[in-house]
């Protein structure tokens, strides 16, 4: 899409949002005007309001969110009332924008994510403090996915992001700071919720230097920068799409351009690409590519000679990485990484097993004048013991060994950085001083312990399961066991791999 159709579909977006505002208001208007008895989040202090489950004297903050009859779409977002409580009593209310998140998720899971903005009352975004969190403006509901036909899902024990971002915080790195959420959506109960930050560029978040598009002398152009290799979405290229257009949308998934990504000069075994890129969505050749999107500067921010700038960095970094002589001293992929951040989403990635981690949903920045960095880590859903594709006593990275022609295997980098004594002795390091503290099997063990206590013993984990086991007779305490397990035998297989490298 070129940044002139871009550009009118931002347009179009700020054209809804306020067409969508203006009907809020005047619905909240004529609601205020003809309601005689208060209802959810009446002023009233003596009168408890009404939620769609009771929820008892739970410490779970407990989120309402009221569209007042429009209906929630992938894009744009609509207009939406939310409002928190904790233990019955009114701690937050603010408007908001409201969008269902996720591609492969939105499809198959019945319990949907929801990606939320806070907005005043003209539709304008605005930033707002929640829990702990610092102020911003975009955040996440995100939840386990769950299929009520034929009774499966990922993530059981309702904490695999939890977890996953809350060590990765620990191990010294930004991670999406999370809380645990109880939501109703239009007087409907939805269940556990994890609200969290959306990954994006910001002092409190991905905090690199901002990069104006006139920004493009030698001194400026070095940063920040943050690529993800990841699936495309529709986005704004399909804003005139009904909703059930997203449920099938599946090439969406793989529509790599120009304009929003770049490709890598060599393929998953580090060899040249010799075929062009950008083809049509799953194409024969495509299990060989690696292509890098562009998340800030956004597409339609970011200058061409910014892109020329990051994509020869990558390209120079990849190229020192597989040209380096690892029987000599001299390295040269170093001057272009952070080894440090390297070695540390090794760590997070291979002992949450992510089975999407390196080559999805993964996060690397360049700040201004230093060099390209891993993380945060994001998107652990099928993580842990209940990811298939690759045995549990082997490394994520070797993913490719057990997955032919996916759409989307992981690039060279991690196995040839396996082949280096350098990395491997850095890794070794790294993990032995993590396992005296916030990867110790007491430490992780007590993480799953104390989340698992305070879901179960608010009553939160009970009321999820009455609106999505229907009746399957759910073991809650034998996931939590078996997460506790899988944590306990993971991290023990990792401490005999790597005190024999």
């Amino acid at each position: 899409m070129s940044i002139k159709k871009k550009r009118f579909s931002k347009w179009f977006i700020s054209l809804v949002r306020t067409g969508f505002a203006l009907l809020f208001v005047i619905g909240m208007i004529l609601m205020n005007s003809c309601q005689e008895d208060p209802g959810p989040g009446s002023d009233d202090p003596d009168e408890d309001p009404v939620f769609a489950v009771e929820t008892g004297n739970s410490r779970i903050p407990y989120v309402v969110i009221e569209t007042h009859g429009i209906g929630i779409l992938n894009e744009p977002k609509v207009p939406a009332e939310m409002i928190i409580y904790q233990q019955k009593a009114e701690i937050k209310r603010v408007q908001i924008g409201i969008e269902y998140r996720g591609s492969t998720s939105f499809r198959i899971s019945d319990k949907k994510s929801y990606g939320i903005e806070t907005w005043d009352n003209q539709g304008n975004d605005i930033d707002v403090a929640f829990f702990d969190f610092p102020e911003e403006e975009d955040f996440i509901l995100s939840g386990h996915i769950i299929d009520t036909i034929d009774f499966w899902g990922f993530d059981r024990t309702l904490m695999y992001n939890y977890l996953g971002y809350n060590l990765f915080g620990d191990m010294g790195h930004y991670s999406s700071r999370t809380e645990f959420v109880e939501l109703e959506i239009n007087g409907v109960y939805q269940g556990v919720y994890v609200f969290m930050e959306k990954l994006k560029r910001d002092q409190n978040r991905i905090d690199v230097s901002t990069l104006e598009p006139t920004e493009n002398t030698p001194e400026l152009i070095s940063g920040g920068y943050v690529l993800k290799i990841d699936k495309t979405s529709g986005g704004d290229n399909n804003i005139d799409q009904p909703l059930e257009y997203f449920e099938t949308n599946w090439a969406d998934d793989a529509r790599y351009t120009e304009e929003i990504s770049f490709r890598s000069k060599y393929d998953i075994l580090g060899e040249l690409i010799d075929f062009d890129p950008f083809g049509e969505p799953y194409h024969e050749n495509m299990y060989l590519e690696t292509y890098f999107l562009y998340e800030y500067p956004k597409d339609i921010d970011i200058s061409e000679s910014q892109k020329a700038y990051i994509q020869k960095y990558i390209h120079d970094f990849e190229t020192a990485l597989l040209t380096d002589d690892f029987s000599s001293e001299v390295r040269t992929y170093t001057d272009y990484i952070d080894l440090e951040s390297f070695v540390d989403f090794f760590i997070i990635n291979e002992l949450t097993r992510n089975v999407d981690g390196y080559r999805l949903s993964t996060y690397m920045y360049k700040d201004r004048g230093e060099k390209l960095k891993m993380g945060p880590i994001w998107d652990l859903d099928i993580g842990y013991f209940s990811g298939d594709r690759i045995p549990l006593d082997d490394w994520v990275i070797n993913y490719n060994t057990y997955v032919e022609r996916d759409a989307w295997m992981l690039p060279f980098w991690w196995t040839r950085m396996m082949k280096d004594p350098l990395f491997r002795t850095a890794l070794k390091v790294r993990w032995s001083e993590l396992r005296l503290g916030v990867l110790s099997s007491g430490q992780l063990l007590w993480n799953v312990e104390e989340a698992a206590t305070y879901l179960v013993d608010n009553g939160a984990v009970e009321r999820n399961y009455q609106r999505w086991d229907q009746g399957t007779g759910f073991d809650y305490t034998a996931y939590i066991d078996g997460l506790k397990t899988y944590l306990q035998n993971r991290s023990q297989w990792m401490d005999g791999v790597i005190s024999s490298l």
